[in-house]
């Protein structure tokens, strides 16, 4: 199985030690904000991008299943369905208080659910107990849902102990009186229409959350997208090459230990914080983003990983609320090599160690910028020691 994501990208950066930077440096000077210039070292992020091909496998990728050989079962209220054999499983029905549990050591298990609806209180609808990789395509309208607090830890309306991909060309709508959808393990997104509101985060991982496709309205009164594991900073990674994403979300729209990747899709969030990661790469995509604290936030979420935001490309637009607030914030370095950013509002960049314009195009409150000005150098509301980090 393909374990790509942690086993691969965050592989390399161990490879380049823990103590220290895991990028190339080069030797460069930037300008202070006493209009000095200094020696310093600017970053380069190539050792540490993430592909596609890195991610996703082909079978991720298959938007259909062929279901001639699969296996019809029909969700009944108040009786689980258990599917222990490797196979493809078509779902039909509308239930209540029903699970579907997928008890299969080391098999891949394909899920079909075709018009689905199951309405439970306090377990999730879909329990993944043990499996290989289990992939959950979408056909027709379906709607999942529980309305009460969950009994154990299985916390989420569709809940995974291993690696789960959801895909189709169907809709799901989740309502979660918890979390959404999570895995313990990594947890990628291909296709669909999700339509998921969340008392917790909307899509929980512990090791990465992969997106290359799909159209997402999300509401949560936690983060959007988490990827987090409490026992291991190593962990922890979201990677986004596609989709359509429209995010409102009381914490953070996208939340990762270590990396948060955006190479290409439409990305529209109104949250406390936009993206938040110890280590922040936008190299496409169109991204707007409403905040009230930090619109991009790089903090040290990973204590392994140097903390750097680096803009490469893309289209993004940052809005920020009044206070004490900034659109681009890192407790480490900044580097916009590319794309056009649009900000508005009282501090556009804030950064604790180096930074450098090298190229795109970057607009303050409709005046154009050729190098990056810190708002708050050496402290003060918002510097090293302020704000939220």
């Amino acid at each position: 199985m393909k374990k790509k994501i942690m086993l691969g990208a965050l592989l390399i950066l161990l490879s380049f030690g823990v103590t220290g930077c895991v990028f190339d440096k080069n030797e460069d000077t930037t300008s202070n904000n006493d209009g000095n210039t200094s020696s310093t070292t600017t970053t380069s992020s190539s050792n540490i991008k993430l592909s596609s091909s890195e991610i996703f496998t082909s079978r991720d990728l298959e938007q259909t299943v062929d279901t001639s050989n699969a296996t019809e079962l029909e969700v009944v209220s108040d009786e689980n369905i258990t599917i222990s054999k490797e196979g493809v499983y078509v779902i039909v029905g509308n239930a209540s208080n029903t699970t579907i549990v997928v008890d299969a050591e080391d098999a891949k298990v394909d899920l079909v659910l075709d018009n689905v609806t199951i309405g439970n209180y306090d377990t999730p609808a879909i329990y993944v107990k043990n499996a290989d990789k289990v992939f959950i395509s979408l056909v027709g309208s379906n709607k999942l849902s529980a309305s009460s607090s969950f009994s154990g830890d299985t916390d989420s309306v569709i809940y995974s102990n291993n690696d789960i991909v959801i895909k189709g060309k169907g809709s799901l709508t989740i309502d979660s009186s918890a979390k959404g959808i999570s895995s313990k393990d990594d947890l990628l997104i291909t296709g669909g229409t999700l339509n998921i509101v969340s008392k917790d985060n909307a899509l929980d991982s512990r090791n990465s959350i992969g997106v290359s496709s799909g159209t997402f309205t999300i509401k949560s009164s936690k983060d959007a997208l988490h990827s987090e594991y409490s026992e291991d900073d190593t962990k922890g990674l979201i990677y986004i090459t596609g989709g359509t994403f429209n995010i409102n979300a009381s914490d953070d729209g996208i939340h990762a230990t270590t990396i948060a990747q955006i190479d290409d899709g439409s990305i529209t969030i109104d949250a406390e914080e936009g993206i938040e990661a110890t280590i922040i790469l936008i190299n496409n995509g169109d991204i707007s983003i409403k905040a009230s604290d930090d619109g991009i936030n790089g903090s040290a979420k990973s204590k392994s990983y140097s903390i750097l935001i680096e803009i490469n490309g893309g289209n993004i637009t940052i809005e920020m609320a009044e206070g004490d607030t900034d659109a681009i914030d890192s407790n480490g370095d900044i580097y916009v090599n590319g794309g056009t950013i649009n900000i508005t509002g009282q501090s556009a960049f804030d950064w604790d160690g180096n930074a450098k314009m090298t190229g795109g195009n970057v607009t303050v409150n409709g005046s154009s910028v050729t190098e990056l000005t810190n708002q708050f150098a050496g402290g003060g509301p918002g510097g090293p020691n302020g704000g939220r980090r």
